[in-house]
């Protein structure tokens, strides 16, 4: 992606002028939020007023441009009609009235039918009577009424619909992780399904051309009732009739579980800016941050210099990849720009929790109180500086109230979880981390919660399971394929555990060295040098020994040996290190071979690396005791030579 000239990036600013517009125009606020914000991170240059002039190419350009909303005649007509109506319903729409939005345009009871559609609603009913589960019940009476309004307006109103019926679900679900949180339905969504079957099926005969609104309604209504493939298709038809609803590319995002699925629908999207943002999003979601990605987004960026959107998603690719000091600077940089931003800041309290600056998450937590206390993303960094003193009660207190304010707020179910793990309540921790999967089920750390509940539980089947589920998500976290390999050796299958732990030391070398390819077992050249992690390895020794094979377990106990001095090791200037240097898992395996050794009758060797145990003030007892009992068998060694003539 080239840079922009003059009539390009006059023509993108009208797009997102009129984007902010209609988004504002149909309730989503968000959606328009982020087009405004996009709008006005264009560098500023002395040429933006050339750009406006009357030679410009965009001087004498109507209101809506060619990738706005299509404006047919009897759109036009309809919406000219129903001015005084739709000012009504959206007055009553800003003051969160929804049921009166509603009314203003809908009848009092919608009609019923199922929102588990199989196919595409403009298929034809194969037979009257009752109708069948995933066939839609469509009464005539509702036909006068749908097609006499605007899809504006029809859009205002079923949204507003679904808004009071998600609404009525907070309001039933009740206290979190009661006995009906999380079991509660949108009663709106059948109604809803139903009138816009209705108008889909219509739409080929009645000559009107679609927006991509009522699309977008309609592929939510299908995700919410588990019919994703469909949901993904309308949302994709969306994002194609208007493709500057950043609610439907989120919408979509939301959808794909894989990599892979996100490579298989990008063919089918329309081919412009919005589509790279969207894959620079959804590829940071899905924790693709390849080379590829953050070219990507470095284009886009030289367009948006100054978006606080895009600036943040470099910030999560650096996250999920483990550079937590580069992600804290892009956040910190942010937060200069824009300190009233709350947008992303439970993610930037993640990661000065991991790095355990807690003078820094202070000053964000107070940061973020004086702006505005009632935002979910508040009461996530507050509920990390409590974690990070230690003072649980008080996290779990503050995530309960990031939840309260959204249900749907991931970060709070899965840190919730955490700290439920924390205080031994594994059964609050493990709902915890259920709510977060069924929020997103892209979210790893909740699947690897689940697993490190149920390790606890020492039901280490289920653990398995979850730890599997994390590591298909995270191929290349060796934290995930350790968690794998202790599970496959609790269970009893050793030479899969083996293969785990294999995988976890390409997975460090992946983030160390860049190297990704498949490990295969003995092929230690496939890690291509550097530092290994030496608990690693002797979890992968231990397991050798448990299939009794002793030499390839030796053989591992040396490698951790020798990762105290890495590869990189130089006896001219041995301060300059290259080591992890001496470690409890690496005296651990000293002593390992010691006794070994010792065993083996090698008693010099085993005298050597029982005194390094005893200089380096570890295992000091254990190799105390192996000294005495070496020097008795070579003092034993010794008479005997002498007594034999």
């Amino acid at each position: 992606m080239g840079s922009l000239s003059q009539a390009e990036t006059a023509q993108l600013k009208a797009q997102l002028q009129d984007a902010v517009t209609c988004c504002s125009d149909r309730g989503l606020y968000q959606a328009a939020k982020w087009a405004a914000e996009l709008l006005g991170s264009f560098p500023e240059s002395d040429d933006d007023d050339a750009l406006t002039d009357v030679d410009s190419p965009m001087s004498d350009a109507p209101p809506h441009t060619p990738s706005a909303v299509p404006r047919d005649a009897t759109e036009v007509r309809l919406e000219a009609r129903e001015t005084h109506k739709y000012l009504l319903a959206k007055s009553f729409f800003d003051c969160r009235e929804y049921d009166r939005c509603a009314a203003v345009f809908l009848p009092s009871a919608l009609p019923k039918g199922s929102v588990i559609s199989t196919s595409s609603p403009s298929a034809k009913p194969k037979a009257k009577g009752k109708a069948k589960q995933g066939t839609p019940t469509r009464p005539k009476s509702s036909r006068g009424w749908v097609h006499a309004l605007s899809q504006k307006s029809l859009f205002l109103a079923l949204y507003a619909k679904y808004l009071a019926g998600e609404r009525r679900v907070n309001e039933d679900s009740e206290v979190i992780l009661g006995p009906r949180d999380g079991g509660v339905v949108n009663k709106e969504l059948q109604g809803i399904s139903t009138v816009l079957e209705e108008w889909f099926s219509n739409l080929p005969s009645s000559g009107r051309q679609p927006q991509g609104w009522l699309e977008y309604l309609y592929g939510i209504v299908l995700a919410k009732g588990k019919n994703e493939s469909l949901a993904k298709d309308y949302f994709i038809q969306s994002v194609t009739y208007y493709t500057f609803n950043w609610a439907a590319w989120q919408e979509l995002t939301s959808l794909l579980g894989t990599a892979e699925e996100l490579d298989e629908i990008v063919p089918r999207l329309p081919q412009n800016l919005m589509a790279f943002i969207f894959h620079v999003t959804a590829s940071q979601e899905l924790y693709r941050a390849d080379e590829q990605v953050h070219e990507s987004l470095t284009n886009i960026l030289n367009i948006f210099p100054t978006s606080a959107f895009l600036q943040s998603q470099r910030g999560l690719l650096y996250y999920h990849t483990k550079e937590f000091e580069s992600a804290g600077n892009v956040f910190s940089d942010i937060l200069l720009a824009e300190p009233h931003r709350l947008d992303h800041l439970d993610n930037y309290s993640n990661i000065l929790y991991v790095m355990g600056e807690r003078s820094k998450l202070a000053f964000l937590a107070q940061l973020a109180s004086n702006t505005d206390k009632f935002r979910p993303e508040t009461c996530c960094v507050i509920g990390n500086y409590y974690s990070l003193k230690s003072d649980h009660e008080k996290a779990i207190m503050y995530f309960r109230r990031a939840l309260v304010l959204d249900r749907t707020f991931l970060s709070a179910w899965t840190l919730m979880g955490h700290e439920f793990v924390e205080m031994k309540n594994t059964h609050a921790a493990i709902d915890s981390y259920r709510r977060a999967v069924d929020v997103n089920r892209k979210d790893y750390r909740a699947w690897y919660g689940l697993g490190h509940t149920y390790e606890l539980l020492e039901m280490h089947s289920y653990a398995l399971f979850y730890h599997q589920r994390a590591t298909a998500l995270r191929p290349f976290d060796p934290k995930m394929w350790m968690a794998v390999g202790q599970c496959f050796g609790r269970v009893g299958k050793i030479t899969n555990g083996i293969r785990a732990y294999k995988r976890a030391l390409v997975a460090g070398s992946f983030y160390d060295a860049g190297a990704g390819s498949s490990f295969g077992s003995g092929d230690m050249s496939a890690l291509g040098g550097g530092i290994l992690d030496p608990e690693v390895l002797y979890q992968i020794a231990l397991l050798y020994e448990r299939l009794h094979d002793m030499q390839e377990c030796a053989a591992y106990m040396e490698l951790v040996l020798a990762q105290e001095e890495g590869s990189d090791y130089d006896e001219s200037n041995p301060d300059a290190g290259g080591g992890v240097g001496v470690t409890a898992t690496t005296s651990k395996a000293r002593l390992w071979l010691a006794r070994w050794e010792y065993m083996r009758g090698v008693y010099q060797r085993a005298m050597e690396l029982a005194n390094e145990l005893c200089q380096d003030g570890v295992e000091v007892e254990d190799a105390k005791a192996l000294v005495r009992d070496i020097r008795a068998r070579m003092e034993r060694g010794k008479h005997d030579e002498l007594d034999t003539p």
